[in-house]
């Protein structure tokens, strides 16, 4: 069974519970075998790194760790509103994700199939 994320890479999704509850940020990277996602500014953790060469240097250095996905919902980019997202096919064959409050397509998951 595959995993499906309901956010993708460079949308704006909003935090809805954790120590970084009704933050907002774009997201940087799916995982969607593990259901996470790693959200700019979002869950930051130290991490401590050793040189590895002689002019490399080491230190301590402050990153994003993955959120699961089930913790964020996308910002819608016409009301910027947090919302749910409906999946519908539109007349032309596409597929299309849209905002449940302002019922605006978002964007476009897949084209129209051209059959042989």
């Amino acid at each position: 069974m595959a995993n499906k994320v309901h956010v993708k890479k460079g949308d704006t999704v909003y935090v809805l519970s954790g120590k970084d509850r009704g933050k907002k940020g774009k997201v940087l990277r799916v995982i969607p075998d593990d259901m996470m996602v790693i959200v700019e500014g979002v869950n930051m953790t130290t991490k401590h790194v050793r040189p590895r060469s002689a002019y490399q240097q080491g230190g301590i250095i402050h990153q994003e760790s993955p959120i699961s996905s089930s913790k964020v919902m996308l910002v819608c980019p016409r009301c910027g509103k947090p919302t749910k997202i409906a999946k519908e096919f539109l007349d032309n064959g596409q597929k299309v994700r849209k905002c449940k409050k302002c019922n605006e397509i978002i964007d476009v998951i897949s084209e129209k199939k051209v059959e042989k």
